[in-house]
């Protein structure tokens, strides 16, 4: 039981580490954009198109792995937390001999 707890609580720190990360990415380069928009409007015109802002754009908009973080996050935090119950049934085995 103990060793299901810790894999189980590892899955869930690693999952909202890799969630959190790309949600945090998604804010900054979301931030960085809006910096461009100088009248407020949420459309981006005239001088407002840069190359900055266009990169900050292509930054904001072609990130797939930022996008499915949430579907991602699930298979590596499952296939860590996997690998946390195997050690920990190996290590309270070896531990009993």
């Amino acid at each position: 039981n103990k060793i299901l707890l810790i894999s189980i609580t590892g899955f869930l720190i690693f999952y909202l580490w890799i969630v959190g990360n790309a949600a945090c990415s998604d804010i900054y380069y979301q931030w960085k954009v809006n910096s461009f928009d100088f009248d407020k409007d949420g459309f981006f015109s005239g001088a407002e198109i840069t190359p900055a802002q266009t990169k900050a754009m292509e930054h904001l908009t072609n990130d797939v792995g930022r996008n499915f973080s949430f579907i991602t996050g699930v298979i590596f935090a499952f296939i860590f937390s996997i690998i946390i119950y195997i050690m920990g049934r190996l290590v309270s085995k070896f531990k009993k001999t």
